[in-house]
């Protein structure tokens, strides 16, 4: 317990946020509980994966079924999946800037934990429920605040989601300590995450790409899930239902063209970030999903619609674009504006695990077509994880060719979407001088610390490896995207 409250005396000293309580009391008389979800406790295990996916997937690899055993195998042959994995925490994490920029020890220990977790309860081999036990145990007992350029927001939406998935497989076993890694996500992860949410590092609200409010949000609701909090649950979902960043549903997919195609406003940046922007926001659907929550379905089921966008899109289709132009700067400091014209040129060859989970959901459960998701999943079967898709990829596999299968319910079918015509893009960018930060049409770089307020709006570093690497327990269920160096678009401004 001393350790505990020293830990959030230290973060809160650090000046990194709020925790969870105060959140809790803010956002629960501001936001609405869904019906007959007041007062009801949240299940567990109850993240990306619930007790039934779990024992079906036991049942099925025992048996040899397919599409099961191949996506264990590939599971079992991962390097992080491995009962040796030795943990490395640390005390503070940087990315971005700061010294040592180590960001890459936490997730990929996070991903060890997460894949020998999910090993555990499909072979049940005790051995590997120790090991990321033991993983996580050392991270909670050492881990005390993230920092370095705008990339700390990242951080701690990516990883903290991520770690609160680990932790949530393992947090019935014997050894673990639930108080402590609860503790880890109210008092280093969920603070950065949510005050992104509120105040996006001092920018305007448009700043920011989608991916960014993604990774908020993800971790916002997996630790409203993982610390038993309905109210923390309420506040992302509420934010991604009507949430003023780019990441809210109706941002990201802000126009819904005749006959159900749904723009997704990234596919006007580059194909690598826009297929990480569909899988985040899948990754948020499925585990709202499992507590009862159907933001699969909100507004029509916007999100099959963006989704299959970006799949036809991905596959070499052509799809519309609308022009979007977005407002971009510091609060009270620089300002300008980005405009992209039409969709990024895409590499049909490229192949990233996010598809299973969706195609998934929409075509089985709600029994609706989806065909461009379903090529698409059928493209990338049977989907890994980290280390199957580039050197740097820090995740852990996505299950999705053994998990994502479930019975069709007989939901009405709806007309596919039909071929559109695809744009050139065209991008400007226009940087005005405003404020003593931006004058003389001076490029704003990311600040070298969370307390610095010199250049708020920049959006992280350029290196799309680094990103890659970070995306973690994939978008989906521990799929990581890679995003190559040859999809980066160059911004001449403070984003990349």
């Amino acid at each position: 317990m001393t350790r505990q409250i020293s830990r959030r005396s230290m973060v809160k000293a650090a000046g990194i946020g709020i925790g969870i309580g105060a959140t809790a009391t803010v956002t629960a008389t501001a936001l609405a509980t869904p019906a007959g979800a007041a007062g009801a406790p949240l299940a567990h295990p109850g993240l990306l994966h619930t007790r039934a996916d779990l024992d079906r997937m036991a049942a099925k690899v025992k048996a040899g079924a397919r599409p099961y055993a191949a996506g264990f195998a590939k599971l079992t042959a991962n390097r992080h999946a491995q009962s040796g994995w030795r943990p490395s925490p640390q005390a503070v994490v940087y990315r971005g800037s700061g010294t040592p920029e180590n960001y890459r020890i936490l997730y990929n220990d996070i991903h060890a934990a997460y894949q020998n977790a999910l090993r555990y309860h499909v072979s049940g081999d005790q051995a590997h429920a120790d090991t990321a036990v033991a993983i996580l145990n050392a991270w909670s007992g050492k881990l005390t605040r993230l920092e370095g350029s705008a990339d700390r927001f990242l951080a701690a939406g990516l990883y903290g989601y991520q770690f609160a998935n680990a932790a949530e497989l393992v947090r019935e076993h014997g050894d673990f300590d639930l108080g402590r890694a609860q503790e880890l996500m109210r008092s280093v992860f969920h603070p950065l995450s949510d005050d992104f949410l509120t105040r996006h590092n001092g920018a305007v609200v448009t700043n920011y790409w989608p991916n960014w409010d993604l990774t908020a949000i993800a971790c916002v609701l997996a630790t409203g899930i993982f610390c038993d909090e309905r109210a923390v649950v309420e506040r992302a979902v509420e934010y991604f239902r009507h949430g003023d960043g780019m990441g809210s549903v109706k941002h990201a997919i802000p126009v819904v063209h005749e006959g159900g195609l749904g723009e997704w406003v990234e596919a006007g940046r580059d194909q690598g970030h826009a297929l990480l922007g569909v899988g985040l926001m899948g990754t948020v659907c499925e585990m709202a999903w499992n507590q009862g929550i159907d933001l699969y379905g909100y507004d029509d089921s916007r999100f099959l619609k963006g989704a299959q966008y970006v799949a036809k899109w991905s596959l070499g289709g052509d799809v519309p674009y609308t022009a979007n132009t977005r407002r971009k700067g510091a609060i009270g400091g620089w300002s300008g504006s980005e405009t992209a014209s039409g969709v990024a040129g895409v590499d049909p060859s490229m192949t990233r695990p996010i598809w299973a989970m969706i195609a998934n959901h929409y075509t089985k459960r709600r029994a609706l077509p989806a065909s461009y998701l379903t090529r698409a999943a059928a493209k990338a079967a049977p989907e890994g994880g980290g280390g199957d898709y580039g050197p740097t990829a820090g995740g852990s596999t996505s299950w999705a060719s053994g998990r994502w299968r479930s019975p069709a319910t007989g939901w009405r079918r709806r007309p596919a979407a039909p071929p559109r015509i695809r744009l050139r893009v065209r991008v400007r960018v226009r940087v005005r001088p405003g404020g003593a930060r931006g004058a003389g049409g001076v490029r704003p770089q990311a600040s070298a610390s969370p307390v610095g307020r010199g250049d708020l709006a920049a959006t992280g570093s350029g290196d799309v490896a680094g990103w890659a690497a970070a995306a973690g327990i994939g978008a989906v269920a521990g799929g990581l995207l890679l995003l190559r160096r040859r999809d980066r678009v160059l911004r001449r401004g403070a984003d990349e």
